[in-house]
């Protein structure tokens, strides 16, 4: 099972995105309207990924920020972001968030931002998995 697979499970692969530029209450605003825990941070020149601002962030980041509402999404974002590709398998995806303690990656392909997987994504996607699997052996066991 392929990080592609995820998203095609889970039917939309929209990305949501914001400019580094932007305020924290817009970020807010977004997080909730969205109802979303994590929004990439895109460049606004070449649409790179230069973040990624999650309900984390905030919680972690802005405690001191003067004027915090303000303030710019650059200023609490976490910068260090780890990517996945598609082709990816779903136990490398796992072990990553797992071992760099994040809970959305975003899927690149041939440098473009196709995809973000969230930790519930992955865990949905493994339990439907262990389900159908769990009916296929009952199935043949009694049928």
């Amino acid at each position: 099972m392929t990080v592609r697979d995820i998203l095609r499970a889970k039917g939309s692969n929209e990305v949501y995105t914001i400019s580094p530029d932007a305020t924290i209450a817009t970020l807010l605003d977004n997080l909730n309207e969205l109802n979303v825990g994590a929004i990439v941070v895109l460049n606004s020149d070449d649409k790179s990924i230069v973040g990624i601002a999650s309900e984390r962030d905030l919680v972690r980041k802005l405690q001191g920020v003067p004027n915090p509402l303000q303030a710019q999404v650059r200023q609490i974002m976490s910068a260090d972001v780890f990517v996945c590709a598609p082709d990816d398998s779903l136990g490398l995806l796992m072990e990553t968030m797992t071992e760099r303690r994040v809970r959305h990656i975003p899927v690149v392909e041939e440098g473009k931002l196709v995809g973000l997987v969230s930790i519930g994504d992955a865990v949905k996607f493994r339990m439907d998995q262990l389900e159908f699997e769990r009916d296929q052996l009952t199935n043949y066991v009694t049928g």
